[in-house]
């Protein structure tokens, strides 16, 4: 693995997370530590709003940066328990003494290893995996492979999708997009891209994702009440997209 450095800056109450570079890698406004400041990382919660509460039981996350997926979710989802795959036993120091990473490893639980590795060994499926995982240099490596898409799917429980930011892939994410869909017999949707210009895709096993305009604003309504994530903006851009087929968004 390659040694880059783990650097901090802060600016205007946002600190950040970098690997060696100005690309941030993570973010937290410090007055509001569990909330999700950067816009894409909102987006990957989205599936919040395409099954049933309370969902998920449990998450699997690939990638730790700052900790703003795993601290929103220990926050705001007491039924969740979630393990974090981190490759850089470093990524998990900083998030801890610079970004408040609770510690509670029976609900919020650290491995260091390579995510690959992990899923090879684990038997366990979870209910949602969030898959956001980079070098220094934006590479997602052996993470944005058909046969890793493969072994998501297979550690998915009946009500499973998979949350991916695709972001930073070399070659555009339409490849991307498309070694998901072949992974998942073509039970995926990307959403339209977010503010910040990154590409969330999701995929689904088992249970159908079939739901309407409606359903999706209530959902985003209740959560934005009990959370402050708003993902109203969410649903708006995948009316404007043409993405409900038939008044629905099915995959």
């Amino acid at each position: 693995m390659a040694r880059y450095s783990i650097d901090i800056s802060e600016e205007a109450g946002i600190r950040s997370l970098h690997f060696g570079s100005d690309w941030v890698q993570g973010a937290m406004r410090v007055r509001r530590p569990f909330d999700l400041e950067l816009a894409y990382t909102r987006e990957m919660m989205a599936g919040l709003l395409l099954r049933d509460a309370p969902w998920p039981k449990n998450a699997l996350l690939v990638g730790l940066g700052a900790g703003s997926l795993a601290k929103f979710i220990h926050r705001n989802l007491p039924q969740t328990r979630s393990t974090v795959v981190e490759i850089d036993e470093r990524v998990e120091l900083a998030a801890r003494l610079h970004f408040r990473l609770p510690d509670d490893p029976l609900r919020l639980n650290v491995v260091i290893a390579d995510a690959v590795d992990f899923l090879l060994r684990e038997e366990r499926r979870f209910d949602l995996i969030l898959l956001d995982g980079f070098d220094s240099s934006g590479r997602a490596g052996a993470l944005d492979t058909a046969a890793f898409y493969a072994a998501c799917r297979a550690h998915l429980t009946d009500t499973g999708l998979l949350s991916v930011n695709l972001l930073g892939r070399n070659r555009g994410f339409q490849a991307s997009a498309a070694r998901i869909a072949t992974a998942f017999d073509d039970r995926c949707c990307v959403f339209p891209s977010c503010d910040s210009g990154n590409v969330i895709a999701f995929a689904a096993v088992g249970e159908k994702v079939d739901v309407d305009p409606d359903t999706l604003k209530a959902r985003a309504e209740a959560l934005r009440m009990e959370s402050g994530l708003n993902l109203l903006p969410t649903v708006a851009r995948l009316a404007a997209a043409g993405a409900f087929s038939g008044g629905r968004l099915c995959f």
